[in-house]
């Protein structure tokens, strides 16, 4: 066991870890600065009580992390865990209908566990990368990767029934980043182009069935505050006392802010104008107090990790690996652009945190996970750099 721990802290992405670690302490940081107002105003709460939640939240990251840092990625491929995977995801996709509850957007995302809440569609981001990966690194290792007529049809099928399920939920900004993600794994997995288009091809059919039952239930998923946001999304200055309210408050606070920002803790638009600005709008936050130079360490930052996760996917030789890398670095990837293009108002707004620095349990907690398994492949090819 010791040898074993040995060679794994040899080869410990320290860069990898302390960014992780640097963007989670600086979230906290901006969380309590975004949120004090809020909380007080809005809730009569004390000050720091979404800081004390979210120190919580980084406190359970900890365990998730080095758990998943030290469990060898190529367990993930084995057939009683990729059912175990399943099963757990299914479950909590079936149950947020059943017992499921929602925030202010109306989106049913969310189950109570009476010591906490679990968002079924951050855990499904997670399964489908690992089980995307494991499914493929099989049929490349038994020579049937271009083979689609063998073994396509598991995994088309599971990643409807999960396409379906999380936009039922209402949850649409997951459901893109879901969609992406899955085509990024296929991508990584050595495929020839004829066969990744052909497969591609085949989730766009999934993907027309599953938006063909979604219409059939149109009656639940498009209510009058989702085509409010489509209209501000299109018009906000219009809608700036309606649906537009948030996006048009997101912009004067990030044009107040400048190069420089107006300092740590001095935000205006914190205190009743912008909803929620701890949350999905927190880089606004990040932008009015602490301006440009801010916003671009925050996404230096992120770009790094998904940086990192390409480069290991580059360099691996093993299909798994570097499948699971390329995944990960999507769901950072994709989760950012997504967030930073809903306040931005280059796409709709979905709400969708920004990965490491937005409040929220499941988020910060999951994507711990995400980036120690994206550890212990980093891990993995440093050891087979060693080993020749």
């Amino acid at each position: 066991m010791i040898p074993y721990i040995k060679r794994y802290l040899k080869n410990f992405d320290y860069p990898l870890f302390f960014i992780y670690l640097a963007l989670c302490l600086f979230g906290l940081v901006m969380i309590y600065s975004a949120s004090y107002g809020w909380s007080v105003l809005n809730y009569g709460w004390e000050p720091d009580y979404f800081f004390k939640k979210q120190r919580l939240n980084l406190l359970l990251c900890i365990p998730a992390f080095f758990l998943t840092a030290f469990f060898p990625y190529k367990h993930y491929k084995n057939k009683t865990m990729m059912k175990i995977m399943l099963f757990i995801m299914f479950t909590l996709l079936f149950l947020v209908h059943i017992i499921g509850t929602g925030g202010e957007s109306g989106a049913q995302s969310w189950i109570h566990l009476g010591f906490g809440n679990i968002q079924p569609s951050e855990v499904a981001k997670i399964i489908i990368v690992l089980y995307f990966a494991g499914i493929f690194a099989k049929k490349h290792e038994n020579g049937t990767l271009d083979k689609l007529n063998e073994s396509v049809g598991p995994p088309l099928i599971v990643l409807f029934f999960v396409f379906v399920s999380v936009m039922l939920e209402t949850d649409v900004g997951n459901t893109m980043i879901i969609g992406f993600v899955a085509i990024s794994v296929i991508a990584a997995s050595g495929i020839k182009f004829k066969s990744f288009a052909k497969f591609i091809g085949l989730i766009g059919v999934v993907l027309a069935v599953g938006l063909f039952v979604i219409y059939m239930m149109k009656d639940k998923l498009i209510t009058e505050k989702r085509l409010g946001r489509l209209e501000a999304f299109f018009h906000p200055f219009d809608f700036e006392q309606g649906y537009g309210y948030q996006i048009v408050n997101g912009y004067i606070a990030i044009g107040a802010g400048g190069l420089k920002g107006l300092g740590l803790g001095n935000s205006n638009q914190k205190f009743g104008y912008l909803p929620e600005p701890h949350t999905d709008f927190i880089m606004a936050i990040i932008a009015e107090e602490l301006g440009l130079i801010g916003v671009l360490i925050v996404l230096c930052g992120l770009f790094f990790i998904v940086f990192k996760a390409i480069k290991i996917a580059i360099t691996t030789k093993d299909p798994q690996a570097r499948m699971i890398a390329a995944g990960i670095g999507s769901i950072i990837g994709f989760q950012t652009f997504v967030n930073l293009g809903g306040m931005l108002g280059i796409i709709p707004l979905t709400g969708v945190p920004l990965p490491f620095i937005s409040y929220g349990g499941t988020s910060v907690i999951l994507l711990s996970a995400a980036i120690g398994i994206l550890m212990n492949v980093s891990m993995f090819v440093k050891y087979e750099k060693t080993k020749g």
